[in-house]
């Protein structure tokens, strides 16, 4: 009895060990790649989200203002910027599965005019297209001051390659998606990201719209010339931007993303269009997927901060990094910190 007493007792030690060991890794990881990006003084500060092994690990390094030393923590408010995409992809998964919308539908059954300008040579545009940026849509739309303009400029856009064959990152898509949406379910769209979203998973803290204490929260960023830069307004929907959310309510948002028992989140990752050898778009995530990997990521950037969201299922890992500095070379070098992070710590 004394034996089998020692021999638990070693191999709970043991394990303790390992946990301590693995979360000290993760740890080490974050603080070695923070501190690596922060020699460039282009960025002030950064907050890094590692989920794995069903463990969250949230650091903070810098300040958010410029001389004030004020670190960010777990109740800063960031702009998700495009990453909001990823939950307007949610939800049209939610929708396809409810079957309110089919991905092979013409968009023009959901719109109130004709539109014969939304097709070229016959072939129309279809759902599907909207949200793997395939439609032949512009960037930007034409007219975003508010949505009945919107709809103005939808009349003045002329598509000019054939729908789901060339792939144009599109803003305007993603804007009418969310109206479609809240068409079909006769609900906001704002109302819809957090019925099936944000409530089911406890994200209390992702939201639109902001009361004057969240505004106290959110973070004021700058460019690379260390110029205060505005925040997001948003006049539309909210398909392409303007959830704003914080380090540990986006760790729920990980925990969702890995999910495989969820048939939205299955929905939501499925390959839609091909763009290379071994890249996809889903419903506004792009995926990644050889004989070594398999990655499901989106980048948020906007005028004063940018972000990576990035979902490793077959490790159970997710990385967030977001930092309040944006300029053109923001995006690239977040990215390769990210994956500087992921070989650090899958070992």
């Amino acid at each position: 009895m004394k034996y089998l007493t020692a021999i638990l007792f070693f191999t709970i030690l043991a394990c303790n060990s390992v946990h301590k060991t693995n979360k000290q890794i993760v740890e080490n990881a974050i603080t070695n790649n923070a501190a690596k990006l922060l020699e460039d003084k282009r960025f002030h500060s950064v907050s890094i989200t590692v989920f794995k092994d069903g463990e969250a690990t949230i650091k903070h390094f810098g300040e958010l203002t410029i001389g004030e030393g004020n670190k960010p923590n777990d109740s800063t408010l960031y702009e998700l910027a495009s990453v909001t995409k990823t939950f307007t992809g949610y939800v049209a998964a939610k929708a396809v599965l409810d079957k309110k919308i089919n991905l092979e539908d013409d968009i023009r059954i959901y719109l109130d005019e004709p539109y014969p300008n939304l097709e070229f040579k016959g072939e129309p545009i279809k759902i599907k297209h909207l949200i793997t940026h395939t439609s032949g849509f512009p960037n930007f739309p034409i007219k975003s001051e508010n949505k009945k303009a919107f709809f103005e400029g939808l009349k003045l856009i002329k598509i000019e390659t054939i729908p789901g064959e060339v792939y144009s990152y599109s803003n305007t898509a993603p804007e009418l998606t969310a109206y479609i949406l809240e068409k079909v379910y006769q609900k906001p769209y704002e109302e819809l990201v957090i019925e099936f979203i944000l409530k089911p998973n406890k994200m209390n803290q992702t939201k639109f719209t902001l009361t004057e204490n969240d505004k106290t929260r959110l973070v004021k960023g700058y460019n690379d010339k260390k110029e205060l830069m505005p925040n997001f307004t948003r006049t539309l929907w909210g398909g392409i931007s303007g959830l704003h959310s914080t380090p540990t309510d986006l760790v729920k948002y990980m925990k969702l993303q890995l999910d495989k028992s969820n048939p939205i989140v299955n929905e939501s990752h499925r390959k839609l269009y091909k763009e290379g050898s071994d890249f996809w778009e889903g419903y506004h995530w792009y995926i990644i997927e050889n004989e070594k990997e398999l990655i499901y990521r989106h980048h948020g950037g906007i005028y004063g901060m940018q972000n990576w969201f990035v979902i490793y299922p077959k490790q159970s890992i997710g990385i967030s990094i977001i930092t309040n500095t944006s300029f053109n070379e923001t995006g690239e070098i977040l990215e390769n910190v990210v994956n500087k992070l992921y070989d650090d710590i899958k070992k």
